[in-house]
């Protein structure tokens, strides 16, 4: 509850306090966090906090693209020079467990009303078929067989790891709320009654509500919402641009000297905590996030910084 601490901390600093002791803004002069002049708030911020699982990726420049000889010479990948931003990846690859508990969660909210939306979500298990092996025990067993619950979840589309994305994007707020002292768990949640970012922000959830909110500093109100401004909820999950996902699976962090790889490797990563990653074929890994199959690509879920 440290940061819904601090924001309350704030307002009774700020009615303690003299007006010339407000933070002025360096635009307008007029004061933050003042009730007098309207209330335009500035909540305290130090950093953002880590989602769970998450490890930094520090951003940098390297060079995109083919840069080895091609053997079939098509050459139809050009290398060029790319700079991408920090993001969050998570450390280990989404998991048969994660998406199972993914699926119970739209079983539990949805499928009584709405099945169909259980139904688009679940993996699609024929993918391990091929006609030159036997491999009918993975069809039957990889996803819910607990001896392979942590093993990455196969079979899922880019549609269903964008909707993926959004799950956790809400269920990871959501839980900071909770965290908070703002909301309580609510288990009860139906169909469209149920917790989402979007919703919460527009005002238009209130089911597990423990307190009406935070104290706003609008005179015409007495309390408010958490806002994206507060810096307690986390930004969006999503899935990343090719750059990220090629500069994260090179692992360049502490492995190049002015852009030049100065040491190959067959499996990629280094020693700075980034995690290893490796590309698989129709294999939902390392989400945020998390590598997984788009068609014939290897891709990461990436949560932007901010």
């Amino acid at each position: 509850m440290d940061s819904v601490r601090k924001i309350a901390f704030l307002a009774a600093s700020t009615a303690l306090f003299s007006s010339c002791q407000f933070e002025k803004s360096g635009a307008t002069g007029w004061n933050y966090n003042d009730s007098k002049n309207g209330g335009f708030e500035k909540a305290p911020f130090e950093e953002q906090e880590n989602g769970p699982g998450l490890i930094l990726v520090e951003g940098g420049q390297f060079t995109m693209g083919r840069q080895t000889d091609d053997l079939t010479h098509e050459w139809n990948n050009i290398p060029r020079t790319v700079t991408v931003s920090s993001f969050y990846m998570d450390e280990v690859e989404v998991t048969n467990f994660y998406w199972l508990e993914y699926l119970y969660w739209l079983e539990r909210v949805f499928v009584a009303d709405y099945p169909e939306i259980y139904k688009k979500a679940l993996p699609d298990t024929l993918v391990w078929r091929t006609k030159l092996a036997f491999n009918e025990p993975y069809t039957e067993y990889y996803l819910r067989h607990p001896a392979y619950r942590d093993y990455p979840v196969v079979g899922i589309n880019w549609l269903q790891a964008n909707d993926y994305c959004a799950w956790r994007t809400d269920r990871v707020n959501e839980v900071i709320l909770i965290r908070e002292g703002l909301f309580e768990h609510y288990p009860n949640q139906i169909n469209e009654d149920h917790f989402t970012t979007d919703a919460y922000a527009a005002g238009q959830y209130e089911s597990g509500k423990k307190v009406d909110g935070v104290q706003d500093f609008n005179p015409n109100k007495d309390t408010r919402n958490i806002k994206m401004e507060d810096g307690i909820l986390l930004p969006r999950y999503r899935l990343p641009t090719e750059a990220e996902w090629e500069y994260a699976a090179f692992g360049l962090v502490g492995n190049t000297v002015d852009e030049r790889i100065i040491e190959r490797r067959i499996i990629l990563g280094t020693d700075t905590g980034c995690a290893t990653i490796v590309a698989r074929r129709e294999v939902l890994s390392m989400v945020t996030s998390a590598a997984t199959s788009c068609g014939d690509e290897a891709t990461t879920w990436v949560l932007p910084v901010v």
